[in-house]
């Protein structure tokens, strides 16, 4: 399975530390926050990685990331997306990346607690259709919010004023490589982007979406307030395991 880190737009909620730079690189902790995704993508066992970014500081990334030697990576490439069309339109530029292997795709902006490992193990062996991993939040109506028949997801609703559930979908997906056909067949939403909940909802109705739950803490980083929170949760995180 092959990796993709959609790291692009503006950051214009993080504006003015968005100036002068990309989000993905401004420092959570100790690190560029772009350094977390990757790491997910390392730690379960994927080797090849693609980092979709866009606007004025692409170059940086290649500065900073270089070939991807430093996370064990085989090699990391990138692609460029010009102007904001969405999550789904920078996926779409990970076709020729794919090269109808599997993907797993993180945004660039998620950092997680433990392990997509097995995560990633299971969508291996389910081989067609797609998985997304859930998290119970406090915040439903912040997210994509998965609505389940028992075992099954039956749809996800994007950012609900009243959610059905508490599940988020957080931004870690897992596509066989029927997804950029999917992506072909989106119209914008109303905010004028090509919506990745569009694609999840392709794979519910056909009947290949899967999910796994994620265990440990997960937060995007994309406001000052889970900026913050993202900072906090490491640093406990690196605290509690040095005391041990």
């Amino acid at each position: 399975m092959k990796g993709v880190v959609l790291a692009g737009g503006t950051g214009s909620r993080l504006f003015p530390l968005t100036k002068i730079t990309n989000k993905h690189l401004l420092p959570i902790y100790d690190k560029p926050m772009i350094y977390y995704p990757i790491e997910t993508l390392a730690e379960a066992g994927i080797r090849e990685v693609l980092v979709v970014t866009g606007g004025r500081n692409a170059g940086d990334f290649l500065r900073l990331l270089a070939n991807g030697k430093e996370f064990g990576l085989k090699q990391i490439n990138y692609a460029y997306q010009e102007g904001e069309g969405g999550i789904a339109e920078a996926l779409a530029l990970a076709e020729h990346f794919a090269e109808d292997e599997p993907i797993c795709v993180i945004l660039g902006d998620n950092l997680i607690q433990g392990s997509i490992s097995q995560a990633v193990r299971d969508f291996e062996a389910q081989k067609v259709g797609a998985k997304i991993l859930l998290k119970e939040v406090p915040d439903a109506s912040r997210f994509g919010v998965a609505e389940l028949a028992g075992d099954r997801i039956v749809g996800i609703e994007e950012k609900p004023e009243h959610p059905k559930t508490n599940l988020a979908v957080t931004g870690m997906y897992m596509y066989d490589s029927t997804v950029f056909e999917k992506c072909r067949h989106l119209t914008p939403s109303r905010r004028g982007e090509l919506e990745i909940t569009d694609v999840n909802n392709a794979y519910i109705r056909e009947g290949t979406m899967s999910f796994n739950y994620l265990d440990g803490w997960w937060t995007d980083a994309g406001t000052f307030d889970s900026l913050r929170r993202a900072t906090n949760l490491v640093a406990e995180t690196r605290a509690g395991a040095a005391q041990q």
